[in-house]
């Protein structure tokens, strides 16, 4: 099949924008992680119309796909997690093109996985986890416990995500066989939680109650990004100035919550700005001096 999908792929090289392009091979044991196809040829542009762009080819009874990534769309992936395979292609492809060893150095930069690369991924992992959990809670309060069991299984997975980043490696699809060995003692959280032989409110409850003091143990290694940005200037920062850092984009709608987390947590202040409204002020943010 190699031999078959080669001139697509010599194609795809020929191109000016073509960084890299790796074939990545159907696991017997492992379908998912090419969706079911044998074959996925990922293709890494600096130029596109489009961030990602898909084409499907079938030889006799086999399957590829073709993934034409921009790389400003893979370096997202790759900080926010949020397309797992992407590590796996990435680790386990065979290189067919590489220019000026492109592939390799993303490589070998992902085995090392920088510190501010870690720190900054931390950071919005912590973010989520804050966000599930509020949201968790709040609906547990309010009595709707599936609603309340699905945002707490989320923050706990969120929470294994940033002790497997604080230890210097990239989470992997099976996050939970990553933790069991790196802090068993969240996994034991998750476990109690989804094999419990207690009501699922009693469950909920004193899950919330032990992921509030993780949560609080964590607080100073997920917040270390954004304190770090907050003390990058003298003077507070407004909401709007801090939306548009660029180190903070990634946060998205998770940044407000986090920074509302932290200011009851009384890691950050809010200074009050007048407005030209009577008794309105504007919210400044700035770290709290004794932090």
């Amino acid at each position: 099949m190699e031999d078959i999908l080669r001139p697509i792929y010599q194609e795809r090289a020929s191109w000016p924008s073509t960084m890299g392009v790796l074939l990545i091979e159907k696991n017997p044991n492992d379908t998912s992680s090419t969706d079911s196809f044998d074959y996925i040829l990922l293709t890494i542009v600096n130029e596109a119309e489009e961030a990602v762009s898909i084409k499907h080819y079938l030889y006799k009874d086999q399957k590829a796909a073709l993934h034409i990534v921009h790389q400003s769309q893979l370096e997202e992936w790759i900080m926010l997690g949020s397309n797992r395979k992407i590590f796996e292609w990435i680790f386990n492809g065979k290189i067919v093109f590489d220019r000026n060893e492109y592939i390799e150095r993303l490589k070998k930069e992902l085995h090392e996985f920088p510190f501010y690369g870690r720190k900054v991924k931390m950071g919005v992992e912590f973010a989520k986890l804050i966000r599930r959990y509020l949201d968790g809670k709040s609906f547990f309060e309010n009595g709707h416990f599936l609603d309340a069991y699905n945002h707490i299984v989320h923050s706990l997975h969120h929470l294994a995500r940033l002790e497997i980043i604080d230890q210097g490696f990239y989470p992997e699809v099976t996050v939970w066989n990553q933790v069991r060995h790196i802090r068993p003692e969240i996994f034991k959280l998750y476990e109690e939680l989804v094999t419990s032989q207690e009501s699922l409110e009693k469950r909920l409850e004193l899950l919330f109650l032990a992921s509030e003091f993780l949560i609080h143990s964590r607080t100073p290694l997920g917040s270390q990004h954004i304190v770090d940005i907050l003390k990058g200037k003298d003077g507070s920062w407004s909401i709007s100035e801090l939306t548009q850092h660029p180190d903070l984009k990634y946060y998205s709608v998770d940044l407000e919550v986090l920074l509302e987390y932290l200011v009851e947590k009384n890691i950050i202040n809010v200074e009050k700005v007048e407005t030209k409204g009577h008794g309105i002020f504007h919210r400044y943010y700035r770290v709290t001096n004794d932090y």
